[in-house]
């Protein structure tokens, strides 16, 4: 069993930063990747960014050059920094793993919300 344990979600301004973590435990062999998806209410859920295990990220088009993503291996955890936050970027941020074998887990979201 995996089990994904997220942070650092809140309340700011526009224009302001977070920065979330996201810790990996328990039966976990291989990693393939870890990433953070977003829900915003009465949206479909969408890829936010992700990283794979040789180093390589993907964001979606709306982030690029506000936040990225980075990996700590030792300890099994995902962070994103957000900076400029823009009130559309409010909603629920999921931590996603994806093991080699194929299994995927999800975090239980933490909520960001960007208003003044």
């Amino acid at each position: 069993q995996v089990q994904l344990v997220e942070s650092g979600g809140g309340l700011v301004q526009p224009g302001g930063s977070l920065r979330l973590s996201c810790a990996a435990s328990g039966s976990i062999f291989s990693i393939y990747r870890m990433g953070w998806y977003r829900q915003a209410p009465g949206k479909a859920r969408e890829l936010v960014a992700d990283i794979i295990s040789g180093g390589s990220t993907d964001y979606a088009d709306s982030v690029k050059g506000r936040f990225t993503i980075s990996r700590d291996n030792a300890k099994n955890t995902v962070y994103l920094q957000m900076n400029s936050l823009k009130p559309e970027d409010t909603a629920v941020y999921y931590c996603n793993l994806v093991l080699l074998q194929g299994y995927r887990y999800w975090g239980q979201g933490t909520q960001v919300t960007v208003s003044s």
